[in-house]
Order: structure tokens, then sequence, then C-alpha cells
């Protein structure tokens, strides 16, 4: 999805917007995003997600 096109559609004058906070686990505990420092912020937003597979069944 392109972002300039998200983005356009959020009118942030709505009343009802809240601000969110994103958590992530940093050396054993979590911390808010917001709260990272230039660098760790650049290292959050490089990082790649993933689905995991289900496992295989194995028929014995």
């Amino acid at each position: 999805m392109n972002s300039k096109k998200c983005n356009s559609n959020l009118n942030h004058d709505t009343p009802e917007r809240t601000k969110c906070l994103v958590y992530t686990r940093v050396m054993g505990y979590h911390r808010p995003v917001e709260s990272f420092n230039i660098g760790k912020k650049g290292e959050h937003k490089q990082r790649v997600y993933f689905k995991e597979q289900p496992a295989a069944e194995i028929n014995l």
C-alpha cells in the first residue's frame, strides 16, 4: 500500500483519534519505540517480520 495515499486519507482533526504507543522487546524488557534514539529507531524500521508456517504433519 502506498504510504502517501494512506496518510492522505487520515484526518488528524478527528476527536476520536488517540496516540498509540508501540512497544518492542529490547535487551529482555519492553520499551516504547518513541523513546529510542535515532540509531535504534533506524534499526527498528529495518527489521524484517515473518509469518511462521505451521509444522508439517508426520505420518508414521
